[in-house]
């Protein structure tokens, strides 16, 4: 073809001095024009026609093809393909610029190809993380290590192709840059293991909510990557975390406690010491309007006697705080909210210099965040309300408020 394209120059009176680069730039310009010309209908004709289609059809992995562009990338493989393939028709074989041409046609197909690949691994994973029930396969890490040596083989390659020499020549010489490779990519490896790691023994998964106090990490995991692990915190920040750093150290993960059904609530009320005291006939008497409290005080009428109290200090008798404690626990098991197949109880623990605690340790049935420090809430106010019933005071360090009193 350069051939004709020199002769039919030669023919319109194109002076010898300037015929061979003449007959260049004409190549050049078809080649330049064929390719175009190509991309164009690949672009704008083929990829229109196959949109249509992809739009009309009731599958959504179709969908993922065009989100990820692997249409369009694939179409730009065209151009590049006539421009490969048209530059020795056009140009004749021993000019610099015909190898040129074809030496960057072949290293642009190698990285788009890369990149058409780069695109159908994005889709896999994508269509992975809509459909599969088991989430904790390594895939995110396993394709970016995929993509990485998709890209270092183009590389290899487009080397190769600049060099003129055998890819196996090239890749012979890796073996005394093995120590190198170690170093450039070894938070790659560390990442790699750790990955391998965490799915093997399930350790984590996209969607868990994990805490890492040495990272400020606290939220849901959005992404498990090669080096990394993205946190989105609950105030909407977002904390990277190395992959290694996750098995090196320790963090804390919330996915028992949604998968159980209940979320714990352990919270105390401190009482003040020098409100108990023991509970007389007609305190007793008025406690038994409460209906949560019947059955509660006929056991213990039952256990005790039907003298209750009487007046040898040292017999058995009702106090106030065992009384409130039995309300707790009645009020407790009768409360919608509360996940009554785990723990309910409320204990005494050690008194301290602050009064007694009382620990109300329980489950909501209720795991998300908001409702659940509503449920707790009520259940507190509910309960802080009660205790003056039971002749109670919660404990409280003085106040401006309390010394302005005691002075008047």
């Amino acid at each position: 073809m350069s051939e004709l394209i020199s002769t039919w120059l030669n023919n319109q009176g194109i002076a010898q001095a300037y015929l061979a680069l003449t007959t260049l730039l004409v190549g050049c310009l078809a080649i330049i024009i064929i390719s175009a010309l190509g991309y164009y209908i690949a672009k704008h004709q083929v990829l229109m026609f196959v949109h249509k289609i992809v739009t009309r059809t009731k599958n959504t992995w179709d969908d993922l093809l065009l989100e990820y562009k692997v249409f369009s990338r694939f179409a730009f493989l065209i151009p590049l393909l006539l421009l490969l393939f048209l530059t020795p028709i056009f140009l004749p074989s021993e000019a610099f610029l015909s190898l040129l041409l074809i030496v960057f046609a072949k290293i642009a197909l190698c990285f788009q190809v890369a990149r058409c690949l780069d695109a159908i691994l994005n889709v896999i994973k994508s269509l992975y993380q809509h459909t599969a029930r088991e989430r904790y396969l390594p895939l995110n890490s396993t394709i970016q290590v995929i993509k990485l040596i998709i890209y270092l083989v183009a590389s290899i390659l487009a080397i190769s192709f600049i060099l003129d020499k055998s890819p196996i020549y090239l890749l012979s010489g890796l073996g005394a840059l093995t120590a190198v490779l170690l170093l450039v990519f070894q938070d790659t490896i560390k990442g790699l293991v750790a990955s391998i790691q965490i799915s093997a023994n399930k350790m984590l998964a996209p969607g868990d909510w994990i805490e890492i106090p040495n990272y400020g990490a606290d939220g849901d995991v959005i992404e498990i990557g090669l080096n990394t692990v993205k946190v989105k915190n609950f105030d909407n920040t977002v904390t990277t975390v190395p992959t290694y750093a996750l098995i090196n150290g320790s963090f804390k993960n919330w996915r028992g406690m949604l998968n159980s059904g209940g979320r714990r609530i352990k919270r105390s009320i401190i009482i003040d010491i020098n409100s108990i005291s023991f509970y007389q006939n007609e305190q007793i008497e008025k406690l038994k309007e409460i209906a949560l409290l019947k059955e509660y005080l006929q056991q213990k009428s039952d256990e005790i006697g039907s003298n209750l109290p009487n007046d040898n200090i040292n017999n058995r008798q009702l106090t106030n705080v065992g009384t409130f404690r039995a309300y707790i626990e009645a009020y407790l098991n009768g409360h919608s909210k509360i996940h009554h197949q785990m723990t309910c109880m409320v204990r005494q623990l050690s008194a301290t210099e602050a009064g007694l605690p009382l620990e109300i340790y329980c489950f909501s049935n209720d795991q998300n965040w908001k409702n659940y420090e509503g449920i707790q809430g009520d259940i507190f106010d509910h309960l802080f309300a009660m205790a003056p019933v039971f002749e109670l005071r919660v404990f409280q360090h003085p106040t401006g408020h309390d010394w302005q009193k005691s002075k008047n």
